[in-house]
């Protein structure tokens, strides 16, 4: 009889050592890429129990020139230094810059005559230089409190503030500015913020942000974030409180951040009442301003002024929209122990479409974030409808999504329109809330935002066709020429494919992170936990990753290496299947599934126990193992990016049987590995992946027997048309 030689064999790894394998430390830790842990940042990932941190509190006052398009303001600006070093000189944002004839922006990006171009092309405006607005801002003053000037030096869009005695920890400054620019027409320059024109009825909208000088971020990590906006690499901003006065034409509406003071001065009766009542209505929006009211304000063109009064407590930015077009409607929401309003405003070329599902979408937002993440903490939630662009700031946000001219809509509008609200009401989390440095790390807002833009998408509409987020939506850009990408971990300015590479692969990375690597439970547990940790606060990359892998017990280093830093993708194979039964006959050709290869057993010999005093009982070893069937598959990883094995082994009779082995088993070879498996029935098929879970980039390797295989990305094209 056969007898038994160590059955380690049979279910472990056997490592298929390539002859010459390129090892590249896939799974070697990120500590030396990370920064080291300190007082200020902990090994866990969470602030260490020194950190600190800027405030900057803004009183500003701004008149809107409906005539002229112009902005002219001022402010005052209280600088509390929370830093144990002593500052000399402040850095300020001044955003509007980047539309100066000698912007960075301009003298940097690349161009080439393009016969055929249009006349509001990106090309002419940015590549030649055809700005249509005298841009900039102005600075008309610069005080101290004591009303003297201080001295200050312009470099493009940063602006240095030289105090005449330093500024030292504990102490804080004050001064003021006035300035003033002009708006621009986001028709012809795309801007983040701006006004549009309605030629049928002579109307703006206006969008505005980026309109004061904002101070940049002074932080533990980096000192001043006093990088260039170059128009990609969003803002880093400093928490503080606003109070803030905004003049109007007198048949304007205002929405902005924060909460409205002097509602009794600005809103009719009629629309008082109405918003009272919509502080109680928790299942639909109330109209407060009407389409009709709207329509005669449009008419009306006042010359006289109102002046809008709102104030935000701990917030980073501060943003608002005006017209006489607007419509207005808002709808509480129950978040934990607080009831915020989530509104909208949006002029009548968005309707019908507008009033039926933008509220409901700032509702779903902020229910399915607070969820998991914190609950949100401010008193409104905002979308204002504005063409053509996706943008946020703290409490509002502008979204696209307009119907045709006769007020029809098809699923691809609609859906657009809830995805885009969604994306930019949850950006009030990420990173409005959990502020991490937009100017640097464009991912840690942009795809975990667009991660939980997709989790909204799925939860709150039935067959929604989310495109960033499902593991296959990222396979068209990771098939893709090496040489057009970067790896995420790649500042924004530098950054090829800024949609790919900063919202769907992050997205889909996050997902396949929950749902196959982690599962939900861990990742929304450890989530959670940074939401927490990092709210109000500076997070950096290694904040995210430390939190991660402490909250979850995973060592997440593999993953992060893989996803993060390389450019590196999914395409593991199944190279071969090689079918072993016990026997006497030793014939190991592995011809696959046709025909099994037998293997003997032997008995294992005394000097092989060591110091053991017991023994195998060989036989009933034997008699439980000898008539199960052996499976030794063998895989091999094209990609290069290293990922858990998803089997599904289809038996003669029909039945099927998933298995999930963790990315580890390629720590020893990550190019070639093998595996025994065994079973009570003879085995048809395998393949790998059979849910689309991993972004695997090529499904015909994925199947053994081979066979005719629909692409992942055809699949998921598929999905989306249906």
């Amino acid at each position: 009889m056969s007898r038994v030689i160590t059955i380690i064999i049979l279910i472990s790894i056997q490592a298929s050592w390539a002859q010459h394998q390129t090892w590249k430390g896939k799974f070697e830790q990120l500590e030396q890429l990370l920064p080291t842990p300190n007082q200020y940042r902990a090994s866990d990932g969470s602030p260490g129990p020194s950190y600190w941190q800027q405030q900057v509190d803004y009183k500003i006052s701004v008149v809107l020139d409906d005539t002229k398009q112009r902005i002219r303001g001022s402010q005052h600006v209280t600088y509390h230094n929370n830093s144990p070093q002593t500052l000399k000189y402040l850095w300020v944002q001044l955003d509007q810059n980047i539309r100066q004839k000698d912007s960075d922006k301009i003298t940097t990006t690349t161009s080439q005559i393009n016969p055929g171009s249009k006349t509001n092309s990106k090309f002419l405006t940015y590549g030649m230089n055809l700005w249509t607005t005298d841009g900039g801002m102005h600075i008309t003053a610069l005080k101290d409190s004591n009303g003297n000037k201080l001295k200050f030096t312009i470099n493009k869009t940063m602006m240095r503030i030289d105090l005449p005695v330093g500024l030292r920890p504990g102490q804080s400054v004050g001064f003021s500015m006035e300035w003033w620019y002009n708006i621009n027409d986001r028709n012809e320059d795309y801007g983040r913020s701006g006004y549009e024109f309605f030629p049928e009825d002579g109307n703006y909208v206006y969008t505005i942000a980026q309109f004061y000088p904002r101070l940049c971020v002074y932080d533990d990590y980096q000192g001043w974030q006093n990088k260039q906006f170059l128009g990609r690499g969003e803002f880093a901003l400093t928490f503080g409180d606003f109070d803030v006065e905004i003049t109007v034409p007198a048949d304007h509406l205002v929405a902005a951040t924060g909460e409205l003071q002097n509602e009794e001065k600005v809103l009719s009766k009629k629309q008082l009442v109405r918003l009272q009542q919509a502080k109680s209505s928790y299942d639909r929006p109330v109209v407060v301003a009407t389409q009709e009211e709207a329509e005669l304000r449009e008419q009306s063109k006042l010359i006289k002024t109102k002046t809008w009064k709102f104030k935000a407590e701990n917030v980073r930015d501060f943003a608002f929209a005006s017209s006489r077009k607007f419509i207005w409607d808002a709808q509480a929401v129950k978040i934990g122990d607080r009831e915020p309003l989530a509104m909208s405003f949006y002029p009548k070329e968005g309707n019908p479409l507008w009033e039926k599902e933008s509220t409901k979408a700032v509702v779903n937002t902020l229910e399915t974030y607070s969820k998991y993440t914190i609950d949100y903490p401010y008193p409104v939630a905002i979308s204002v409808h504005a063409a053509d662009i996706g943008m946020e700031y703290p409490m509002i946000c502008f979204n696209f999504g307009r119907p045709r001219k006769d007020g029809s809509y098809d699923d691809r509008i609609k859906h657009n329109m809830i995805g885009v609200i969604i994306h930019e009401v949850g950006h009030n989390f990420f990173p409005m809330i959990v502020n991490s440095d937009e100017r640097q790390w464009t991912w840690m807002d942009e795809g975990l935002n667009s991660f939980l833009e997709f989790r909204t998408e799925q939860e709150r509409y039935e067959n929604f066709p989310s495109t960033r987020g499902p593991a296959t939506s990222i396979i068209p850009y990771m098939q893709g020429d090496i040489e057009g990408m970067r790896p995420i971990m790649t500042n924004s300015e530098q950054v090829l494919q800024l949609g790919n590479n900063a919202y769907g692969k992050p997205a889909t990375a996050l997902n396949i992170l929950r749902e196959t690597v982690m599962k939900p439970e861990l990742f929304d547990f450890a989530l959670k936990t940074y939401s927490e940790r990092w709210a109000f606060k500076h997070p950096k990359p290694a904040d995210f990753f430390r939190t991660m892998e402490d909250a979850s017990g995973i060592d997440l280093d593999w993953f992060w290496r893989g996803w993060f830093y390389t450019n590196d993708h999914v395409d593991i194979s199944i190279d071969n299947v090689a079918w072993y039964r016990f026997g006497a006959e030793t014939n190991a050709t592995e011809e696959g599934l046709e025909n099994p290869s037998y293997f003997e057993v032997l008995s294992t010999s005394e000097d092989s126990y060591g110091e053991f005093r017991g023994r195998y009982d060989e036989d009933a070893f034997t008699a439980k193992y000898e008539q199960k069937e052996f499976y030794k598959l063998t895989f091999s990883n094209l990609g290069g990016l290293v990922m858990p094995l998803l089997l599904e082994f289809e038996f003669e009779d029909g039945s099927k049987k998933k298995i999930e082995i963790p990315a580890e088993i390629w720590r020893t070879n990550e190019n070639s590995i093998s595996k025994m498996f065994y079973f009570d029935k003879k085995v048809r098929a395998v393949q790998l992946d059979p849910n689309n879970e991993t972004s695997d980039t090529n499904t015909e390797n994925n199947n053994f027997p081979r066979k005719e295989a629909t692409s992942n990305f055809e699949k998921f094209k598929q999905k989306v048309k249906d």
